[in-house]
């Protein structure tokens, strides 16, 4: 079963919940006025009332502003996708690498690279540009393709949760393999992207990574709703679920598509961020309390945020090399982990 919220967390209201979302756009704003390049506050706000110099356009509107979009939105699926996993698995450690999505996208993009590295100009004798805008759409394609192998294998002998769980560790340790195996058999000087984007990255993103997660996050907001009571039985074992008149098989499989959906477009488009869809949903079950029907949305909120403050974070620790998103995701999850553990104990 998923971790239980402590008591003092059950008189959480619409006051709290405004003061995250003040929280978030404050955090969103200081994300958008503080970067690498220093520009002066009037600057920024004339690009945003549409004055701004070639150069502030540039920098505000071309660069920062679809970046941290980019992340809200990969943000918001990650935690949505983990706290589902969670949830229907029973599992407080699921996130998206337990449906083999992370590795399947992974596989994928390696493969892909590998062979677009070696495919060679027939005149010139010389590499093709890598074409990286493809990254987002392989992604996806393949931790969807993973996702299906697991339910598929989990499906043949009568699906559960266990089964699910199971079936998830053995292929994506497998599919992990298969992309590690490729990458230091490569031994080539353009190995760096594909380092870049298993560490999980939001450098370069930009308003066409916005437009390739929209679609997806507007599917899944829209059957957020749908889910969210037949969402709540399956917190039970199967039986249990069954007598509530639940029919089990097919909202486990609804709730896992829709999981799957969410977590392999944010894996396409920004690469893995583990952390972010293991700790969020800890975070909102904290937060909410006994208020399960805010979990959902308040995983969202959070996940939008942690990514957001994330990128934020390493960009000017950092500075012009950058820390790569899932690196401050993970030094920074691992401890409220471990603090939200030691509360619940």
């Amino acid at each position: 079963m998923t971790v239980a919220p402590v008591s003092d967390a059950n008189r959480f209201g619409s006051r709290e919940i405004a003061g995250l979302i003040a929280g978030a756009f404050g955090l969103i704003i200081l994300s958008v006025f503080l970067g690498v390049v220093d520009l002066p506050a009037a600057e920024i706000m004339a690009v945003l009332t549409g004055q701004g110099s070639d150069q502030g356009n540039l920098i505000i509107a071309t660069i920062r502003i679809p970046r941290i979009v980019t992340g809200i939105l990969a943000g918001m699926h990650f935690a949505v996708a983990g706290m589902l996993l969670q949830t229907i698995t029973r599992n407080p450690l699921a996130d998206p690498t337990i449906m083999g999505i992370s590795q399947g996208a992974t596989v994928a993009v390696t493969i892909f690279l590998f062979f677009a590295v070696y495919r060679l100009n027939s005149d010139s004798n010389t590499l093709y540009a890598l074409p990286v805008g493809w990254l987002p759409l392989i992604g996806c394609a393949g931790g969807l393709l993973g996702g299906a192998l697991i339910y598929a294998l989990a499906l043949g002998k009568g699906l559960s949760a266990l089964r699910l769980t199971l079936c998830g560790i053995a292929i994506g340790a497998f599919l992990h393999a298969i992309a590690m195996g490729i990458v230091v058999g490569w031994g080539s000087a353009r190995i760096e992207i594909v380092m870049q984007w298993l560490s999980g990255s939001l450098y370069a993103r930009g308003w066409e990574h916005v437009l390739f997660l929209l679609p997806f996050t507007i599917a899944g907001l829209l059957a957020l709703p749908f889910v969210q009571r037949p969402l709540a039985m399956l917190q039970f074992e199967e039986d249990a679920a069954r007598s509530f008149g639940l029919s089990y098989r097919l909202w486990f499989s609804l709730v896992l598509a829709v999981a799957c959906m969410l977590a392999a477009s944010a894996v396409g488009a920004v690469g893995p961020l583990i952390f972010v869809g293991l700790v969020v949903p800890h975070m909102a079950r904290f937060v909410a309390g006994r208020h399960f029907h805010l979990v959902l949305p308040l995983s969202a909120l959070v996940g939008a945020v942690l990514v957001t403050a994330a990128d934020l974070a390493g960009r000017l620790v950092g500075g012009p090399e950058e820390i790569p998103i899932g690196v401050v995701t993970a030094f920074a999850g691992a401890p409220i982990l471990l603090t939200l553990l030691r509360r619940h104990q």
